[in-house]
């Protein structure tokens, strides 16, 4: 990785749309200097087979930020809430699911 970066692995977007492939989630961190693995989910309906020197993932280096952390003994309350977890969206307009993707 570049000095003041870090890597992550994304799905690449036809494998995603056309055939249900995702990439787990991973992060490369900035010593990191193995091998990277990907860890492909299959989330269609055929089954797939890879072979070396397919492209099965992007690689998206990001510039790590430079801060600081500053500790604070009382957290602001907000329209979430304490709600938790996957809570942010109080009024969606609309779901897309797979079936709407056609995966």
């Amino acid at each position: 990785m570049p000095e003041g970066g870090c890597g992550s692995l994304a799905a690449r977007s036809a494998l995603a749309s056309k055939m249900g492939i995702a990439v787990g989630s991973s992060v490369i961190d900035p010593d990191y200097t193995g091998e990277v693995k990907v860890i492909l989910w299959n989330h269609g309906q055929a089954d797939c087979l890879f072979k070396a020197a397919d492209r099965i993932a992007q690689l998206i280096v990001e510039r790590i930020a430079d801060s600081e952390a500053t500790e604070i003994d009382e957290v602001w309350t907000s329209e979430r809430g304490r709600m938790g977890f996957a809570s942010s969206d109080l009024n969606p307009t609309r779901s897309i699911t797979a079936k709407d993707e056609g995966i």
